[in-house]
């Protein structure tokens, strides 16, 4: 039977998973948590990623995307917590899920959406320096390039995710 794929019905799946803690025990100890993008939005370059991000990354984000929109409301982040406040399993379960809300909302605004340093957040393991370097011309690769570069070098990471699902 043959299916029409303009019928195909867009979708974006954001999953905040896996929190970790890194550095424990010392003062610079904090949690990140994998990000896992699965989509079939001609929006995405990859249509499988998963990167590795901490709160400080997403607040860096949700400042850019601020500057970008202009007018457009940015959504909310979950509030910052001074980590030995913070550590508490439930804490990092509420963040967890406040970061992903965060992202589901960033991601079906058009205007967020269109914001190449969101792909590269989202895609790359870029550190936040190399995206606004990217972003502003100072590297040798675009951004489609860093993330198609990455997805390359990650792909069965990536598979193992998706077969996971």
């Amino acid at each position: 039977m043959f299916q029409n794929n303009m019928d195909e019905e867009e979708f974006i799946t954001i999953r905040v998973q896996d929190p970790r803690l890194q550095n424990e025990g010392s003062w610079t100890s904090y949690v990140d948590y994998k990000i896992f993008l699965h989509t079939n939005s001609k929006a995405f370059t990859a249509k499988t990623s998963c990167v590795r991000r901490r709160y400080r990354e997403f607040a860096w984000l949700r400042k850019q995307l601020q500057k970008y929109a202009g007018l457009v409301p940015v959504p909310a982040l979950p509030g910052k917590v001074p980590f030995h406040m913070g550590g508490s399993d439930d804490f990092i379960e509420r963040r967890r899920q406040g970061l992903q809300q965060f992202l589901e909302q960033a991601v079906q605004n058009m205007v967020l959406l269109s914001d190449s340093q969101l792909h590269l957040f989202l895609q790359s393991q870029l550190s936040v320096e190399e995206i606004e370097a990217c972003v502003q011309g100072r590297r040798s690769y675009t951004a489609t390039e860093a993330i198609l570069n990455y997805a390359i070098s990650n792909r069965g990471w990536t598979q193992e995710e998706t077969l996971s699902r």
